[in-house]
């Protein structure tokens, strides 16, 4: 039978007598048939699971607020980031980080109850984290993952809001003060190996690359430049902004550097290549 997007149906389940909606293959009873109050827990419910990417797993139930285990809370979580975290249809990278960043919290704490999560426990989880495959940064980031978690949590009603707000007391660790591995800093590549590298390259790669080490911009910058106008051996051209970030950055960095040094040479030889290109 083909798809519908109407939502599940109101109905009377004829063996208890009361009325029923059955939603991601489960029944949620409502009360007596036709009454008032079977019909707003029926309003509710489909408002709360449209709400949620019709999905009412991650919604939770007066009796299971306070039994619910970190694992499963951490199965809801996943749940919930693999349809969040999507870019152009797909999982995003940050499902991945997810991943990674509960795996120490399900080894500890996996059977303890979401709600008695405490800080002490998470300070626990992420003093285990420190060894010498994880620098400082990333169980920094890691960390802030599961507190992320534990607010999307509160959110939805599976843990009180003292649970995460407890959390908030943890800091990250800090540099010099504690044993985890600290990054060495990424250095540029040296001008002798990219003027070396240059005439290896075609010709889009190359004014890419040329583009790149005279602005600074990143990859994903070059990647999305679009030519707005071109004349003589200068050209004005933009970087699409941030998706998720607009405010943050809102113009290229290429255009800041114009603004700022006006006889920088954009020559006709970087953005010509860029010209015979179909968007």
């Amino acid at each position: 039978m083909p798809r519908t997007n109407r939502p599940p149906s109101y109905r009377l389940h004829r063996a208890r007598n009361c009325a029923v909606v059955t939603i991601n293959g489960e029944n949620r009873y409502l009360g007596p048939y036709g009454s008032s109050e079977s019909h707003e827990k029926y309003a509710r419910l489909i408002a709360e699971w449209q709400a949620n990417g019709k999905n009412l797993a991650a919604i939770a139930t007066p009796s299971e607020n306070g039994d619910l285990s970190v694992n499963a809370l951490i199965l809801r979580y996943l749940d919930f980031s693999t349809s969040y975290y999507v870019k152009h249809g797909k999982p995003t990278g940050e499902v991945n980080n997810i991943r990674h960043a509960v795996v120490k919290l399900k080894e500890l704490y996996g059977r303890t109850n979401a709600k008695d999560f405490s800080p002490a426990a998470l300070e626990t989880v992420q003093q285990a984290m420190i060894s010498p495959k994880l620098a400082r940064t990333t169980i920094n980031n890691r960390v802030s993952r599961l507190k992320r978690m534990f607010r999307w949590a509160s959110r939805k009603g599976l843990v009180p809001p003292t649970t995460y707000h407890g959390m908030l007391a943890v800091d990250g660790l800090k540099r010099g003060r504690c044993a985890a591995r600290e990054t060495t800093r990424v250095k540029p590549v040296p001008e002798k190996d990219f003027k070396a590298t240059l005439p290896h390259l075609n010709g889009h790669v190359r004014a890419m690359v040329e583009i790149q080490e005279l602005t600074g911009m990143r990859p994903g910058e070059i990647h999305n430049m679009r030519i707005r106008s071109s004349s003589g051996t200068r050209s004005t051209m933009e970087s699409t902004r941030s998706m998720d970030h607009p405010k943050e950055r809102p113009t290229s960095r290429i255009a800041v550097r114009l603004a700022s040094e006006p006889n920088v040479p954009i020559s006709e030889t970087l953005s010509t290549p860029y010209l015979s290109l179909t968007y």
